[in-house]
């Protein structure tokens, strides 16, 4: 008989950046509650179809449906701690300096470009979201209106001049 090799679920986890909109802490918690109502029950009420089968050594299927319950079992654990650290990111209120939240409108290279600065879950660079913690968000934060950014990628130098927050 041979015995399944399991990954440690510890070292799969990445680390969590507990800076969430509302949105996307709504988002987690539909997701956990589906997991926890819909997955879950269904896969228990497999398992245990499984388990009357007989040996378990030989059982292929109950092998199987086994990992998926402790998969599960698994993301609702993460799901649910991080929520526990979740820090709501609120409408800011000064528009002094950047803070998290903000839409921060920079001049790059002579054309205009707008970010908002949020979580590093919730970053899509794409959308014009960047994570607190990039380059260009961490350089940002705590600069005024008029500021020029510099920020060093390989071998150059990139100046962003802050034009406005919203």
């Amino acid at each position: 008989m041979r015995t399944l090799n399991r990954k440690s679920e510890k070292n799969n986890q990445k680390p969590f950046d507990p800076f969430l909109s509302f949105a996307k802490a709504r988002a987690i918690q539909n997701q956990l509650k589906k997991l926890i109502e819909i997955s879950r029950p269904k896969l228990a009420q497999e398992v245990n179809r499984l388990s009357e089968l007989g040996d378990f050594s030989e059982n292929v299927e109950y092998q199987l449906a086994k990992g998926k319950l402790r998969r599960i079992n698994t993301e609702i654990l993460i799901l649910e701690n991080q929520l526990k650290q979740a820090r709501i990111i609120t409408a800011p209120e000064q528009f002094e300096t950047v803070q998290i939240g903000h839409k921060v409108t920079v001049e790059v290279n002579g054309r205009q470009k707008t970010y908002q600065i949020l979580g590093s879950a919730q970053a899509d660079p794409a959308q014009g979201i960047i994570s607190h913690g990039s380059p260009i968000g961490s350089a940002l934060l705590g600069r005024k209106v008029g500021d020029v950014v510099e920020i060093k990628p390989v071998n150059k130098i990139i100046s962003y001049k802050i034009i406005s927050l919203k």
